[in-house]
């Protein structure tokens, strides 16, 4: 099949989208299909058939930062629909007028057209802004074929939002072979015991609770000798080294910065318990997939209803976020147990594999070779 895959965001970051994108990408090219990238701004080199087809601004949504398209050019996306004849083109949601709208308007009618929703609102103003993106773009919503979402959460919201039915739950993916191999770093395995954090340092994502609670951890157990790492980058950097040197906890937490793809598996493969405490706007946990692949840390997520549907199985290992002492009792039940940890490890390992690129690249494939079928058939 030639498959091509529209985001309106550029594919320059390593964000949660991109990354569905080209670990699926990846794997329908390894299986000898033929994969496209129609993306916005995107100056990558080292993407094949990648298609810039817009200019893009900054913008903030969702709590996250990210980049819109800019009104792309309609001939330039008709020349290029016409001239590759896609079966397939999967969208990724929601959508901008700009460019994907655009796209699927213009699509062939053999056309197959599939979706995958992605977010889940964190306030009020993202879901009527959301309402009102899928008002907008009513008219392309009525080609799609299959749509898909990333969690039963994610699933009720589009339906609701973009007045859609049918809607069914494909996860994201992980490339758990990318982590299972990973190698530990010595510096950090080497001593006491490491606690990770790894995310965006804005509000959302939950740095400042996680010092809190490893103040806690410290204060009730000052017996245990810990080593605190915290890997991203964003606008509370300086706030949040500031907050570290207020807990007494400067001297044993290494603030390392943005990690590159490269450079995560063995990150995180290094920690003894790894603690996601987002507050909410996460449609999925691919950052908890990712962490569970290594089959090293305990992994620990705030209880909102994206991480949720990754973890629901054990509830042990979700927390309120706000909950400093309920993260500080968790983390030291799992460091100062070791058997209970490997046991937690152990599930974690075998619970992940749903979430294989393995597992869900056929179930996708699958899917659009049906719907080819019933095109042809149509």
């Amino acid at each position: 099949m030639k498959i091509g895959f529209v985001i309106d965001d550029t594919l320059d970051k390593p964000d949660g989208v991109q990354q569905y994108v080209l670990i699926i990408g990846g794997w329908l090219a390894a299986q000898g299909h033929e994969v496209h990238y129609l993306a916005g701004a995107s100056k990558r080199q080292d993407i094949g058939n990648l298609h810039s087809l817009a200019k893009n601004v900054r913008v903030t949504f969702n709590g996250n930062r990210l980049t819109i398209p800019l009104p792309a050019n309609s001939r330039r996306i008709r020349q290029l629909l016409e001239q590759e004849q896609y079966d397939i083109l999967h969208i990724q949601m929601p959508y901008s007028p700009m460019l994907a709208h655009k796209i699927i308007r213009l699509a062939p009618k053999q056309t197959a057209i599939f979706g995958t929703f992605h977010i889940l609102p964190q306030t009020a103003l993202v879901r009527v802004a959301t309402h009102a993106l899928g008002f907008w773009t009513a008219s392309s919503l009525k080609r799609f074929d299959k749509i898909f979402a990333v969690s039963p959460a994610a699933k009720t919201f589009v339906e609701a939002a973009f007045r859609v039915k049918h809607v069914e739950v494909l996860p994201n993916v992980v490339d758990m072979e990318r982590f299972r191999q990973a190698q530990p770093l010595k510096r950090l395995t080497d001593g006491p015991a490491t606690i990770m954090f790894l995310g965006r340092l804005v509000p959302r994502k939950g740095c400042a609770h996680f010092l809190d609670a490893l103040a806690v951890l410290k204060q009730q157990h000052p017996e245990l000798g810990f080593k605190a790492v915290v890997c991203g980058k964003g606008e509370l950097e300086t706030q949040l080294k500031h907050q570290a040197m207020q807990l007494g906890l400067a001297k044993q937490t290494e603030f390392a910065g943005f990690l590159s793809e490269e450079d995560k598996p063995r990150y995180v493969a290094s920690a003894d318990v790894i603690a996601f405490p987002s507050t909410g706007g996460e449609s999925f946990g691919i950052v908890l997939t990712e962490a569970m692949s290594t089959a090293r840390p305990v992994v620990l997520a705030g209880d909102n209803p994206g991480y949720r549907s990754v973890m629901h199985e054990q509830p042990e290992l979700l927390f309120r976020p706000q909950d400093h002492r309920l993260l500080a009792d968790k983390i030291y039940a799992f460091l100062s147990d070791k058997a209970k940890a490997k046991q937690m490890v152990a599930w974690q390992a075998q619970h992940v594999r749903q979430f294989d690129i393995e597992v869900v690249g056929p179930k996708l494939v699958k899917a659009y070779r049906q719907h080819l079928r019933n095109k042809a058939a149509a």
